[in-house]
């Protein structure tokens, strides 16, 4: 870690210190002290409410009671996943968590979900999170805290953190604006810890006047003791004005800086914009004051600035800011043309500093479009290198178009940064319009040359790609290493969807050879491991897809910069082996950057996998929404693929629900013949378990002729062998086996779905199995039961030490077999008593699928309540399971 970004992060992992005018917040502290049971705090109210005080004096209550904390305030950068996780693992090692597999990348969630000690973690200024992917990864981190851990959140508005849930369990507690607001004793209080004589002897008339005036708001009666300071108590000044919204907070920080000498306004007013304060980089914005002594005398008057952290030298400060609003909009009204004047001299101050980020930022804020241009020219190839595109592109989009064409190097980049953060459609506009393919500097137009069979495979225009593609690599080398492996990485991916394997290995090959990027290194074993998994290498697969999403971030736990390619691919080798929580866990961060790039297979298999771990959990509706959103997604960008997809998978959970009709509904609009046809002679990565033909002999052995499946199957099985699609003739034989059980052919289907077992339990495959439901669960169980039966010499499973755990740990993830629903249905066909409304819903909400805990979300109640519930309906029903419930209810006419 370079000594800036430990910087950073030092001020970013401190609280506010504590100040001589701070008012205890006794009942706030006490109520949450005594808490211990509660997940998540949420202290939530708009600008000036003192959340971040109330925030600070819960810390040391916490720590007074010897739990460990840790602080994290939050800024827009943090809206990048890496830089979030980055923050996330220091705050995580200062709580003393330590990593529960010490020999991998560290990964805070993990270690937090597991640490046995109590601990706090504190967010501050979470209102500035608005990535999908960075809300995802706290969710997660709510949901998996352990019995002593809390989280305790500041935020100007509600977190999109699933609140009705926590909620309704009573793992909630919101600090909101009303208990925030100052009572008039705490008023009274702020007061008689103010220095001027005049304050500590307010009257009480016009104390009780001023305190229904602002409403107890915190920051208005700040400033206002700043403003009768200097007016007196005795010029009317709490009659002059009314109300308590953010007009009132203006007049009054104008008021205050008004009266303040003109060194130290001129002071505020040249800083406000930083975001944050030392000497040194004020010192660069104002040369011809004292920026030390004046910090040190604001800092002394407990005035305008909040300490964030550092010692000695190092100190630096932050505006509160609702105040720091004001100062820049003052600023602008006074002096409009020193921002950018400003603005330049932060920037070059932090390039001196070796900081370019923030120079980089200050230069484009203050419209310095070719300084920041300058220094793109030196740093962007290597934040390129490091995967920070969506860095890249925000400042790219920044910056007018002609301005950029004067700096040729930089427009492949800037197509780089496009393509990876806004998808192939938007890059490839920007493409055409550049010039690039046109340049007459030649590395310029063969990086925009290597760019294009890329993009059309984005667009899932494989063929076009595969045409252009060839042209392009009649042309190498280039000389240009990058350019060239991203070529052939394309070129390898477009070759290996056409089904020449052996020459996209080749290609594989030949741009490991061609140069060592850290993007080609993720693309080249992202790209390897896809082929080892559709040809059914599963172990091999995972290995390679970690490889490749830890080929950017060797030494912590980022998935970062992304890498959206190997992150999807690689939660899809987790999920296979059912570690769910790691999977979901890599959804949260990857799905958003799948989405928003617009990868079709990605997009596919990253919600499908989210719907179907929603489903597995019992969270329905989260199983629907993920669906539809796809679907969404698809209309969208125009991709017949991901809409039919979505259908697809909608189909398939509605199967296993018991809807026949419906899933067969969603089948008939899934039905695109040209489409369909296309996925025949094509080897699309999301397509490889779930297509028309397999869904719909899916379909007909659930609910239609099953001997018919039987013939569809057994076609598909040797086309999938034909050409090494292991991984599906394996899921094709699964469904073969239930079509053979359904069929009535239940040694046949032992049979097969032995073979099955012996080949699945090799690499580990187990939600290729398991997805298929409860049918293929009482097929393993026969099989369990007849390999138990059978001699060792017919090569029972006891012969076998991995097929037997294996097996165990199947039947194991299946759960004990249910009686047949005819042997569990009482003989008389009436209840002892009737069953009330809520009771109904419930009933129809377990024969969906639900878990108790959605059940409890969905209906608002918490789970003792739902247990409550689903006793009183076995009582009612004379039913001894959930199953068995259900299927009474059916027989009885009670739900369908």
């Amino acid at each position: 870690m370079s000594p800036s970004t430990a910087r950073i992060l030092e001020t970013k992992l401190n609280p506010p210190a504590s100040t001589a005018t701070q008012v205890p917040r006794t009942a706030i502290r006490e109520e949450i002290a005594a808490a211990a049971t509660v997940k998540l705090v949420l202290v939530r109210a708009p600008a000036g409410f003192g959340k971040t005080t109330a925030m600070a004096q819960i810390r040391e209550r916490m720590e007074a009671q010897g739990i460990a904390t840790a602080w994290l305030t939050l800024d827009r950068a943090d809206n990048d996943v890496s830089r979030f996780l980055n923050c996330l693992a220091e705050a995580a090692l200062r709580l003393g968590v330590e990593e529960p597999h010490p020999n991998g990348p560290f990964d805070a969630v993990a270690a937090l979900a597991a640490h046995d000690a109590p601990f706090t973690l504190f967010l501050d200024d979470f209102e500035v999170v608005q990535e999908p992917a960075v809300l995802g990864l706290v969710r997660e981190i709510v949901e998996h805290l352990p019995r002593r851990g809390q989280i305790v959140i500041g935020s100007r508005g509600l977190p999109d953190l699933g609140m009705g849930r926590l909620r309704a369990r009573g793992q909630l507690i919101e600090i909101d604006t009303d208990r925030l607001r100052f009572s008039l004793e705490e008023t009274s209080a702020f007061f008689g810890l103010r220095t001027a004589p005049a304050m500590q002897a307010l009257p009480a008339d016009m104390l009780s006047q001023l305190h229904r005036k602002t409403e107890g708001w915190v920051a208005a009666i700040w400033l206002a003791s700043m403003a009768l300071e200097r007016h007196g108590t005795e010029t009317g000044f709490v009659e002059r004005f009314s109300g308590s919204d953010r007009a009132v907070a203006e007049y009054l920080a104008e008021d205050v800086l008004a009266h303040q000498p003109k060194e130290i306004r001129d002071f505020l007013l040249r800083t406000s914009i930083l975001r944050q304060l030392d000497a040194s980089v004020c010192q660069a914005l104002n040369p011809r004051m004292d920026c030390a002594a004046i910090l040190e005398q604001l800092a002394a008057s407990n005035l305008f600035l909040t300490p964030v952290g550092g010692d000695g030298d190092a100190l630096a400060w932050r505006y509160h800011s609702l105040f720091a609003d004001f100062l820049r909009a003052q600023l602008a009204r006074e002096q409009p043309g020193e921002i950018e004047r400003l603005h330049l001299a932060a920037s070059g101050w932090y390039e001196s500093h070796d900081r370019p980020v923030p120079a980089i930022d200050h230069a484009i804020e203050g419209g310095d479009h070719p300084y920041a241009l300058t220094l793109l020219d030196s740093y962007a190839a290597q934040f390129l290198e490091q995967g920070r595109m969506r860095m890249l592109a925000r400042w790219f989009s920044a910056i007018p178009e002609h301005q950029l064409r004067e700096h040729p190097f930089l427009q492949p980049i800037a197509l780089w940064a496009t393509c990876f953060t806004h998808g192939p459609w938007d890059a490839m506009r920007m493409l055409e319009q550049s010039g690039c393919l046109d340049s007459p500097i030649p590395e310029v137009r063969a990086s925009a040359h290597t760019l294009v069979p890329l993009l059309l495979a984005m667009q899932d225009r494989h063929d076009e790609a595969y045409d252009i593609g060839r042209q392009s690599l009649a042309r190498l080398p280039t000389g240009l290493a990058f350019a060239d492996s991203v070529l052939l990485n394309a070129m390898a991916h477009i070759l290996a969807v056409r089904g020449d394997q052996h020459e996209a290995r080749r290609m594989l090959e030949a741009a490991r050879e061609q140069g060592n990027s850290t993007f080609n290194r993720m693309y080249t074993e992202s790209l390897a491991g896809l082929f080892d998994l559709q040809e059914g290498r599963l172990r091999q697969a995972t290995a390679r897809l970690r490889m490749a999403v830890d080929s950017t971030h060797a030494v912590s736990y980022n998935h970062s910069h992304g890498n959206a390619w190997a992150g999807v691919l690689y939660a899809g080798a987790v999920y296979e082996t059912h570690q769910l929580v790691q999977a979901e866990h890599l959804l949260n961060v990857y799905l958003p950057l799948a989405r928003d790039v617009g990868l079709p297979d990605h997009m596919i298999l990253s919600h499908v996998m989210r719907s179907r771990i929603a489903f597995h959990v019992g969270d329905i509706d989260a199983a629907f929404q993920a669906l539809t959103e796809l679907e969404y997604l698809g209309h969208h960008r125009q991709l017949p693929r991901v809409v039919a997809s979505a259908k697809l998978e909608r189909s398939r959970v509605l199967l296993l629900q018991g809807n026949g009709p419906a899933s067969r509904d969603e089948l008939l609009r899934a039905d695109d013949p040209a489409l369909w046809q296309r996925e025949r002679r094509q080897r699309l990565p999301a397509h490889d378990l779930d297509y028309l033909a397999l869904a719909t002999a899916r379909w007909d052995i659930a609910f239609g002729d099953p001997r018919a499946a039987l013939a569809v199957l057994d076609a598909e099985i040797h086309a999938a062998r034909a050409s090494a699609h292991n991984r599906r003739a394996l899921k094709l034989k699964v469904l073969r086996a239930m079509a053979l059980q359904r069929a009535g052919d239940m040694a046949a289907a032992i049979e097969e779905i032995g073979e099955v077992l012996q080949t699945a339990s090799q690499e580990g495959f187990v939600r290729l199995i398991l997805d298929e439901g409860s049918a293929v669960g009482t097929l393993i169980h026969r099989y369990a039961i007849a390999m138990q039966e059978a001699p060792a010499s017919r090569g029972g499973p006891n012969t076998d030490p991995i097929l037997a755990d294996y097996l165990q740990r199947l039947l194991q993830l299946i759960g004990p077999l249910p009686a047949p629903a005819d042997a569990e249905t009482p003989a008389g066909d009436a209840m002892k008593e009737p069953l009330t409304r809520k009771e109904i819903r419930v009933l129809q909400l377990l024969a969906e699928g639900y878990s108790n805990n959605a059940m409890a979300e969905k209906l608002f109640v918490s789970d003792s309540t739902v247990r409550t519930h689903l006793r009183n309906i076995n009582m009612k029903l004379d039913a001894k399971s959930r199953t068995q419930a259900v299927a009474i209810a059916r027989k009885l006419g009670v739900i369908r």
